[in-house]
């Protein structure tokens, strides 16, 4: 079993011409992923590094059978990818890139709900987004999709979901010896794809998945709004650690999205919600890796 991605997927990169392109692709091609080859506008019917370029994401899905798209395309481009990839099909998206204008993920949420409403009417399958501003998501064994360094994760029963790409590295590592079902980083924007509850909810009809961390921050209501989920639907035990909790009101803390701002968002506020929910809330990110093996053991 798997959430989201595995040995069937098969990933194009938008962007493989560029330097980060073609290195994670090739990162991704080593652990053993199915590249299937990328796009560049103007580029098409060339390879690259011994990857097919294909012009549109359409092409690309046409020619190669791609069903899911890497992302790293320049903040001002990245949005209209997006929304190429859910208009051609792609049923996963995973954008790496970060610092997309907050008015055009507007716009590509719009698109994205407008499609899938389309597909569900027809009975086609659904564009699901992962990010942007994320590091993507990996299925020990499986499929990594996004720049994590691989070598690092197992496979095991620990689901991992997370709004900080370093503090994701940080829980695989400490459940390294224990190995994880899927790792899912969904980024720290104000408007990410897939949030917390669909992660959530993934983990718990995933019977490979025994116990879960989930990382959040300061800033929105994602972590209270995922409180809530699992106190009226997820039966695993939940560790949770929020980051941000020295952060001074009005600042932004790293991610676009890690603001406390009209007094709300505060890491006191979303720890509460959490413990009040059931889940195991830990004040360090040094206990995450020993609190999921205290509970998944009990």
């Amino acid at each position: 079993m798997s959430v989201f991605v595995n040995k069937a997927s098969r990933v194009l990169v938008q962007g493989i011409t560029g330097r980060e392109g073609s290195f994670h692709a090739r990162q991704m091609l080593e652990y053993g992923t199915q590249v299937v080859g990328g796009v560049t506008p103007g580029k098409g019917g060339t390879t690259h590094e011994g990857f097919p370029v294909f012009n549109t994401v359409h092409e690309a899905r046409q020619q190669a059978g791609a069903n899911c798209s890497l992302i790293f395309v320049p903040p001002p481009f990245a949005a209209d990818a997006i929304m190429e990839a859910a208009d051609a099909g792609v049923e996963m998206i995973v954008c790496v890139t970060e610092g997309i204008p907050v008015t055009d993920m507007m716009k590509a949420h719009d698109f994205l709900w407008k499609t899938n409403a389309r597909r569900a009417l027809e009975g086609t399958a659904p564009s699901r987004l992962i990010g942007p501003n994320c590091p993507g998501i990996i299925t020990p064994d499986q499929a990594k999709i996004g720049i994590m360094p691989g070598h690092i994760h197992k496979a095991g029963p620990i689901g991992i979901v997370s709004r900080s790409g370093t503090l994701t590295y940080e829980a695989v590592g400490q459940t390294r010896h224990i190995g994880q079902s899927t790792a899912v980083g969904i980024g720290g924007d104000p408007l990410p794809g897939t949030n917390f509850i669909d992660c959530l909810s993934a983990f718990q009809l995933d019977p490979q998945t025994e116990a879960i961390i989930m990382i959040g921050e300061i800033g929105g209501t994602a972590e209270e709004d995922a409180a809530t989920f699992v106190k009226a639907n997820v039966t695993k035990p939940v560790v949770a650690f929020i980051a941000g909790q020295t952060a001074p009101p009005g600042r932004r803390m790293g991610h676009a999205g890690a603001i406390i701002s009209g007094g709300q968002g505060t890491a006191a506020e979303k720890m509460a919600a959490l413990t009040a929910a059931g889940i195991h809330v830990v004040k360090s990110p040094s206990d995450m890796g020993k609190r999921v093996e205290e509970v998944w053991r009990a």
